[in-house]
């Protein structure tokens, strides 16, 4: 496989400098992505650079993932608009740990293989660098001049936000460059890969390695990831979508993918999956064929769900939607963790009644109309359950005034009543 022709087609190539095709082309090549530890998890706007390091892997070159311990002490100016907050050293490496699991989802960090991918942190090699070091051997080789040129830095002095630039982040792009030394200078590093945001960033560790020991490094930036409508990538009204389940269920995951729109899903199976390009020309043609079945959505969501979580996980996430959707049993309702029957019925009405009510048995005519408002009256309700248009549980209930008990309640708390085909409410016993 070649790897520029991969991400080519993909639609993963925004720029790239001359010479790099034929570097790839000529030996295996050591390249590096940037991943920034503020938290103990990646999030999907990350998986854009972590498919890419894929991507190379897969092609027989060997990946580096940097976690920047040391950078991350600093944050990076590129399209912020404000300083970041700076973290300490116990937290990075616990990021870095965590970061370092879910990256061997994608990547092969285990075997004996020339191009298995490493786990790299600028704090290693930054931490003794003092500051009179570090001016003198980084420093006198960019001018300010070249720095003041990036467009990163010149957005920050000229932009709305106009809180300027402290002197911290300014030095950023230079740390950033001197990464790309010391990895060129101790890997063989070649290569670095990044979001186009990181291009001005990527040239001054090139332009630092040139005017230090005269090597010629290569550089290949991803597009950054939008929505068709503009929109940002990666981001809901509740925050970032994780990779990991303890911030975001395997089931809020999946119905992320699910629901992207026709256009998007058509770019982001290209980016996000491994599928070969045939698979993927003969989904978009059967998408197109039928696009209300949501092919391409389900395929993507399936891809990607059991890529950063497993198959189990995805298994689930599919026959939760079903409970809402589809002609679910009680048994698959009653297999549900509390967090995924909370996320799938997260915006349907909840009703609090009193546990105590129900220990005691209740009648549920009693229970769905005086203490949970379900239905209006109990005539209202006597009806519609002679019409067999009420469910507890995803069973219908047989009677109006069954009683409930501890016995029905799902998770020791709760209880889904139906009235009718869509309408659904939660009744929580607390």
């Amino acid at each position: 496989m070649n790897f520029v022709d991969e991400l080519r087609w993909r639609g993963m190539v925004h720029t790239m400098m001359p010479g790099t095709e034929g570097l790839l082309e000529k030996e295996m090549v050591t390249a590096y992505l940037g991943i920034d530890p503020t938290a103990d998890s990646l999030h999907i706007g990350h998986l854009c650079g972590v498919m890419m390091l894929r991507h190379f892997q897969r092609c027989g070159h060997k990946p580096l993932a940097l976690v920047g311990g040391a950078t991350g002490m600093i944050g990076d100016p590129s399209g912020k608009s404000q300083e970041r907050n700076l973290l300490d050293e116990e937290t990075l490496r616990h990021n870095q740990e965590c970061i370092k699991k879910q990256l061997g989802k994608f990547l092969d960090f285990e075997s004996d293989a020339p191009n298995r991918a490493e786990l790299v942190n600028n704090y290693d090699w930054m931490k003794d660098f003092s500051f009179l070091d570090f001016a003198r051997t980084v420093g006198k080789h960019i001018t300010v001049n070249y720095m003041m040129a990036k467009e990163s830095v010149q957005k920050r002095l000229n932009g709305e936000a106009r809180d300027g630039l402290s002197f911290t982040e300014f030095t950023y792009q230079l740390l950033q460059g001197y990464d790309f030394l010391h990895l060129y200078e101790t890997k063989n590093c070649k290569l670095q890969l990044g979001g186009s945001d990181q291009w001005g960033n990527i040239t001054t560790g090139a332009e630092l390695i040139r005017r230090t020991n005269g090597g010629e490094v290569f550089a290949l930036t991803c597009p950054l990831i939008t929505k068709a409508d503009g929109g940002k990538f990666g981001k809901t009204e509740s925050g970032n979508i994780w990779l990991d389940a303890r911030y975001t269920s395997p089931y809020k995951f999946y119905q992320f993918w699910l629901n992207v729109s026709d256009e998007d899903a058509k770019r982001y199976i290209k980016i996000f999956t491994s599928l070969s390009k045939e698979e993927i020309e003969g989904l978009i043609a059967e998408h197109e064929q039928a696009p209300h079945l949501r092919v391409l959505q389900k395929r993507l969501a399936k891809e990607v769900t059991i890529m950063v979580h497993s198959e189990a996980d995805y298994n689930a996430a599919v026959e939760a939607s079903g409970i809402l959707f589809g002609n679910a049993t009680s048994e698959a309702l009653k297999k549900l963790d509390e967090d995924t029957l909370l996320s799938v019925f997260e915006g349907v009405p909840q009703f609090e009644v009193a546990k105590s009510d129900i220990e005691a048995g209740i009648k549920a005519v009693d229970l769905f109309t005086e203490k949970a408002a379900i239905f209006p009256s109990k005539g209202e309700m006597r009806k519609l359950v002679q019409g067999g248009g009420v469910s507890l549980n995803k069973e219908k209930l047989a009677a109006f005034d069954q009683e409930i008990t501890t016995a029905d309640l799902l998770d020791e708390k709760y209880l889904l009543v139906q009235r009718g085909k869509k309408n659904y409410y939660l009744v929580i016993a607390k």
